[in-house]
């Protein structure tokens, strides 16, 4: 094991202790005592490298490197500390330490660059403690709104301002970041793609469009044993025909669509009575918007002709409709062109899943960089990525903030 694999394993560990538990999980929500911990104990190893260590108003932690030019842009990199409930060691805390070694490891060997580096732990990206997410990413940019937050509490009914208060911080009370010239994230790819194509790098081209509907179907409750067959207005019957048809389509579309049916609560959900209503929730993404839209749209009528079709009344609700978000195309030809130059095993992909980068790409020059989920697990204590895949990562994104901030 080299210099770089140890300090890796080591922080990756160390950072995971901060919310572990007995089964090899980790839960660090954001303003609970164990996010506090891992935020100072950041800001103590930010200080012992040498950098200029500090909070924002929210919690946001940042350790900065001074570059040689006056008022230059800064050169940003990190990732979210919080976890989900039971998470892994990985997602999220993986992006901070892989920024902190690069950014370390830059500055002891290159000295002082050219324009100003810095590590980013941000405060929450999961949503997983309160109704509310990229609470990090969005203060730095001025768009989190106070009354999305003032009156949401956690399933302990802690109000979200209460929380925030109690650990020394409060809301956002500057304006938007307008110093920052490029963010690079390091990130687990959460799916299975660069595993199962033995790859050590993926170059993250986009990050995929949601499109989130909440869906009844109204049919008749009625007697299981008195109704006969094709007297029936059966809504579990309604949503198969819907779930069946349309992950067919879906199929047929083939990738990058990915169409999922994630919650179902038939009603009254007992064994003697025909189910005269189900709840269900869609999620539906792709990388092109107009595809997104296109087939969700299809999704749509063919619903509504099911219900018509069964004599059952359907509402549909589009609850979220977020287009894709590209990353820069210079910055990621660069990384393409760095991971050729070191001869790592790389391919080009998008992100399936939501991310940090998403909130920073539409406003400063953004990419990110994946490395492998060992049986694409993730949100779960068996998360793992190859120590090897974990170092390959880092070694990427070293060479990234080297032709961004010395070159």
């Amino acid at each position: 094991m080299n210099i770089l694999e140890k300090d890796v394993a080591e922080m990756v560990n160390w950072i995971a202790s901060f919310g572990g538990l007995e089964n090899g999980g980790t839960t660090r929500l954001l303003y609970t005592p164990e996010w506090v911990r891992v935020q100072h104990e950041l800001k103590a190893r930010m200080e012992q490298a040498n950098m200029t260590a500090y909070f924002d108003d929210v919690g946001n932690l940042f350790g900065r490197i001074e570059g040689q030019h006056a008022n230059e842009p800064v050169i940003m990199s990190g990732s979210h500390v919080d976890t989900v409930v039971n998470g892994g060691k990985l997602d999220g805390q993986f992006g901070i330490v892989g920024a902190f070694l690069a950014i370390k490891y830059l500055y002891q060997t290159y000295g002082k660059p050219l324009r100003p580096l810095e590590v980013v732990s941000l405060a929450e990206e999961e949503g997983s403690r309160f109704p509310f997410t990229y609470w990090g990413s969005k203060n730095i940019f001025a768009i989190a709104n106070p009354n999305d937050v003032k009156h949401i509490k956690d399933q302990d009914g802690i109000n979200f301002v209460d929380a925030m208060t109690s650990c020394g911080f409060n809301f956002n009370s500057k304006p938007p970041r307008n110093d920052i010239k490029a963010f690079v994230e390091l990130h687990i790819e959460q799916g299975g793609v660069l595993e199962r194509e033995q790859k050590s790098i993926g170059v993250v081209t986009s990050i995929v469009g949601q499109r989130r509907y909440n869906v009844t179907l109204r049919g008749q409750a009625n007697h299981a044993g008195t109704t006969p067959m094709n007297y029936r207005k059966d809504a579990v019957y309604a949503f198969s025909c819907i779930c069946h048809e349309s992950i067919d389509k879906a199929v047929q579309y083939g990738d990058p669509l990915v169409l999922t049916f994630g919650r179902v609560n038939p009603k009254p959900n007992v064994v003697n009575v025909v189910p005269g209503e189900v709840l269900f929730s869609i999620d539906c993404r792709h990388t092109d918007q107009q595809v997104l839209i296109d087939f969700t749209k299809e999704l749509e009528a063919d619903m509504r002709r099911i219900a018509t079709e069964l004599g059952m009344s359907i509402d549909i609700s589009l609850w979220m409709d977020e287009a894709p978000i590209p990353m820069n195309g210079h910055l990621t030809k660069l990384l393409e062109q760095q991971c050729q130059a070191a001869g790592l095993n790389y391919r080009v992909m998008h992100s399936g899943a939501g991310h940090d980068s998403q909130i920073f790409a539409p406003r400063v020059p953004t990419t990110m960089i994946f490395v492998p989920s060992v049986a694409g697990i993730s949100h779960n204590p068996a998360e793992h990525t190859h120590l090897a895949d974990l170092t390959a990562g880092v070694k990427a994104l070293t060479y990234m903030l080297y032709q961004l901030a010395y070159q």
